[in-house]
């Protein structure tokens, strides 16, 4: 099992529910692919500006299949515009 945890900060000048709306898409539409366990997305409680989505992956094949897929190509870059850092750690079980 793979688990991602992809964590954005948001420009100063970006609404935060302009971004989730845009999120919850890609939540959606990622929840049908194969090999997706588990897809949702956070605020942080103590600063919203912090995005993350954290992720359950039968296995690495699932996750690379993911990131080319034609919801993940249309909607990350817009997503990409309103942060203005983002880290992602992809873990594998031990």
């Amino acid at each position: 099992m793979i688990k991602v945890v992809a964590k954005a900060k948001l420009k100063p000048d970006v609404n935060a529910e302009d971004y989730i709306a845009q999120a919850k898409e890609l939540v959606a539409e990622t929840r049908k692919e194969q090999g997706c366990i588990t897809y949702a997305l956070h605020q942080d409680i103590n600063d919203p500006s912090i995005i993350t989505m954290l992720e359950e992956w039968l296995d690495e094949e699932s996750l690379n299949r993911h990131g080319l897929t034609e919801h993940v190509k249309r909607i990350v870059p817009g997503l990409k515009e309103m942060r203005e850092s983002s880290e992602i750690n992809i873990y594998k079980e031990v």
